[in-house]
Formats: C-alpha cells, sequence, structure tokens
C-alpha cells in the first residue's frame, strides 16, 4: 500500500469502530403505549370472531349464536293461556271484531228490521190491532176479508192462497165470475198459479192461456213486482179501474185506477 494512502485507510477504520461501539438507544413502554395496546388488541380479536355471533336465526352455523343467546342472556320459555284465545285483538285504540260478534250484528239488525215492520203494520189499523177489521169496505165482495193474515199467523183460505193477498182476492174474483161462490171451487192453488204472484204470468205462458198488453173486463192485472189485481171497468179514456188487496202491504181492499200500459193482462181462464 502506499505511504500517502495508509493515514486514510487508518481513518475509516477508526471511523467504522466508532460507529459499532457507539450505544444503541433504549426503548421505553411507557404508560400511553400499554393503554394503547389494551385498546387495540381486544378490538382486533372482536372484530374478527363477531361474524361468529352475528348470524340469523336459521343460518348455517346459527348454533353458536344460539348457544350464546340463551347462556348469556338466560332466556326463557312464555307460556300463553288458553283464555287469551278468547280475549278481544287490539292494537292502539282500535279493536278488531271477531265473526261471531258480526254474525249476533247480522241477527239483531234482522229482528231489529222485522220488529219494526210489524211496527208499522200495527199502526196502520189504529187501534193496534191490525188483524181484525170491523167493517167492511163498500165494493168488497172478498168472503174472507175478516180473516187474519199470514203476517200475524193467519192460515190459508178456502182456495189454499193466505188470507188477504192478492193472490186470493183475484182467486176469488175469477171463481166467482165463472160463477162460482163455494165449495168445489173452480179454481184454487191447485190448477190457477202459485200463491206468488210474480210467478203468474208464466204459469198463464205455461198453460197455454192468452195475455195481451190489451186490458178486458175480468182480466187480472199483473205486475212484475209481485202483485195482481182484477180488472173491473175501463174508462173511455183507454185507462184501467182496478180492484185489489194488499196493495199498500196492509191486506186490504183498495180501488184505483192506472194506465193502460202500466201491467200485463191475464185474460180469464177457459
Amino acid at each position: 500500500m502506499p505511504t500517502a494512502a495508509r493515514p486514510r485507510a487508518a481513518a475509516e477504520s477508526a471511523a467504522a469502530r466508532a460507529v459499532v461501539a457507539a450505544p444503541r438507544p433504549t426503548r421505553r413502554n411507557g404508560p400511553m403505549r400499554v393503554f394503547a395496546t389494551v385498546l387495540v388488541v381486544p378490538a382486533i380479536v372482536g372484530t374478527v370472531a363477531l361474524p361468529a355471533y352475528a348470524l340469523m336465526p336459521g343460518g348455517a352455523g346459527f348454533e353458536t349464536s344460539g348457544v350464546f343467546s340463551l347462556s348469556v342472556a338466560e332466556a326463557q320459555d312464555v307460556d300463553v293461556s288458553a283464555l287469551a284465545s278468547g280475549a278481544p285483538v287490539s292494537s292502539d285504540t282500535y279493536s278488531v271484531t271477531t265473526a261471531a260478534e258480526l254474525e249476533q250484528a247480522r241477527l239483531d239488525a234482522e229482528a231489529a228490521e222485522q220488529a219494526a215492520w210489524a211496527a208499522e203494520l200495527a199502526s196502520r189499523a189504529g187501534s193496534g190491532s191490525y188483524a181484525i177489521y170491523t167493517v167492511k169496505a163498500e165494493g168488497d165482495d172478498y168472503p174472507w176479508w175478516d180473516q187474519v193474515p199470514d203476517d200475524y199467523g193467519g192460515g190459508l183460505s178456502p182456495l189454499r192462497y193466505y188470507y188477504r193477498e192478492c193472490v186470493d182476492f183475484v182467486a176469488w174474483r175469477l171463481n166467482r165470475d165463472a160463477g162460482v161462490t163455494s165449495a168445489p171451487w173452480k179454481w184454487d192453488w191447485g190448477n190457477l198459479a202459485s200463491g206468488s204472484a210474480y210467478a203468474w204470468a208464466d204459469a198463464w205462458a205455461s198453460k197455454g192461456w192468452p195475455t195481451s198488453s190489451t186490458p178486458v173486463v175480468g182480466a187480472v192485472a199483473w205486475f212484475p213486482y209481485n202483485h195482481v189485481a182484477y180488472v173491473q171497468s175501463i174508462n173511455a179514456d183507454g185507462s184501467v179501474n182496478l180492484e185489489e188487496y194488499n196493495w199498500n202491504s196492509d191486506h186490504s181492499y183498495h180501488r184505483r185506477t192506472i194506465a193502460a200500459s202500466d201491467a200485463l193482462y191475464l185474460y180469464p181462464p177457459g
């Protein structure tokens, strides 16, 4: 080695030894570092383990969550008394009506309607004894005018229709016009038409008896709203004079005049 290079090499060697021999700084675990470690480590562990306890019921691996919930929360089964099924169901201030209550309300409404109708019929008699009349109306030759109608428990007339119904009165008039005023009757429920006036037009058609929009005296005036009347006479202007029973549901005798076009006319059967 040249003489000039020796001092330089000696200097570098001395510097290297100084670096190796220099003392290293000492790391101290202060209180703040320890406190941070205590917080961070459990948080990391909890984050990693959290999915094991976050599964929904019914999902795979729910056993771990279920065991945890029951053991930690100490959950218990709840027994509901059978009496609770009969209690009204309510939500806030609203209650739910049961099927039984709805049915009872329907029955109550029907009973109230029937009672109101009975009261209306009774009021038409004035005295409340609606079923009994003591004075026969002028022009009324119906022989059972004072009998109890079906609304008050009355039965069937000799013509086998209910007393004081429109059909019984008209059947009487057809017998009278045929010259029959006592048994054996020519026309009754069995060979004339049913007890429902609505069916009389069909009965005439099925038997081949004539019907027309032109009225004749002695014909049956038929109305589609379940009513029949007797054609008493025809006026010069073509209007029709009727005699009838139970026109306004009071089971009494009435007279009125209608336009010829208001009814279908069932001609007297032969």
